[in-house]
């Protein structure tokens, strides 16, 4: 099938259709004809590019076990469940198939994945035993460990190229390099309960999502102060939550949250005030989504179902203000 452009000309109150090939010569996207800029010129007319894809569903990747974790990092997909393999699973993030399994020795239940293209390395948080668990992704893939704070789950990688992670035991957030030196802890006030997922936005502000009395989500300072929040009591209308997990930016600094109970995922403005659903077309609907990944630079959105124990991968996802995919 010929790419194209359609041009709607609006002309005696009636819309008249031309169909403009640019293959074979007719019409050149980069060199239109004189005939197609004289129409336009001469009537008026809207130029519409139909070679641009809609935001859909172009992958699922089944499993054996909830999905608690899912990033990607140049052609390479990782993939973690809910159980106790010591392992992560890594695809091939164009042909999706099942490339290799890294081994973490000593891996507990592990609720985050962050890959660090900086510094060559994979992070998992283990719920466990208390740690984070640094692997190589280049030569050995040899694995590294330090202790954190006392039920580790999400983490992220900042813009200074350190990890953050979520400790869900202590209701705080802590800073390390790269190797695990501790340099900076946030803690929560005590309205945030149990935190759940961590991004960190272009402004060096924080957003965590968490449950408890309060199921939402909170924009933070770099000093952990609340800025704003979103949500009240659990429920399932637009202006609540219902144990909301992962979490993702867009470009534009639309908040994607993985409102895990409620089936759903759930776009926030960066004011945190305003919110509309993003609907996703698969089959068996969502089935509690729990961990997200925004590949910005493949316009790919990766989704961790729980209960689904799948992948889901959205692609030609230019930002999160669609209503449906």
């Amino acid at each position: 099938m010929c790419s194209g452009y359609l041009l709607c000309v609006a002309y005696l109150d009636k819309i008249l259709i031309f169909w403009l090939f640019y293959s074979g010569g007719f019409y050149n996207k980069k060199k239109p004809s004189q005939f197609v800029l004289v129409l336009y010129d001469m009537i008026g007319c809207t130029l519409v590019d139909m070679t641009s894809k809609a935001p859909t569903v172009t992958h699922v990747i089944p499993g054996d076990a909830p999905v608690t974790g899912v990033t990607s990092l140049g052609d390479d997909m990782f993939v973690v469940r809910h159980d106790k393999s010591q392992q992560v699973e890594v695809y091939d993030a164009v042909s999706f198939t099942l490339q290799r399994r890294l081994s973490v020795p000593g891996l507990g239940l592990s609720y985050g994945l962050a890959a660090c293209a900086s510094n060559k390395c994979l992070y998992a948080s283990d719920f466990n035993n208390h740690r984070i668990h640094r692997v190589e992704l280049s030569g050995s893939n040899a694995v590294t460990k330090w202790s954190v704070g006392r039920d580790p789950v999400d983490l992220t990688v900042s813009s200074d190229k350190n990890v953050m992670v979520v400790i869900y035991g202590e209701r705080k957030l802590q800073q390390f390099t790269t190797h695990g030196t501790l340099l900076q802890t946030i803690q929560f006030q005590s309205d945030i309960k149990w935190p759940r997922g961590v991004i960190q936005l272009s402004s060096g502000q924080f957003v965590i999502s968490h449950e408890g009395i309060h199921h939402g989500v909170c924009l933070l300072d770099v000093n952990g102060e609340v800025v704003q929040s979103y949500g009240s009591t659990r429920g399932s209308d637009l202006t609540k939550l219902n144990y909301p997990t992962g979490l993702a930016v867009d470009k534009h600094g639309n908040i994607l949250v993985a409102d895990k109970d409620n089936n759903r995922l759930l776009v926030l403005d960066r004011s945190l005030t305003s919110a509309h659903e993003m609907t996703v077309s698969v089959d068996g609907g969502l089935n509690d989504p729990f961990s997200l990944w925004y590949d910005k630079s493949r316009g790919r959105l990766y989704m961790g179902d729980w209960e689904g124990q799948r992948v889901i991968i959205i692609d030609h996802l230019k930002d999160f203000t669609t209503s449906h995919v």
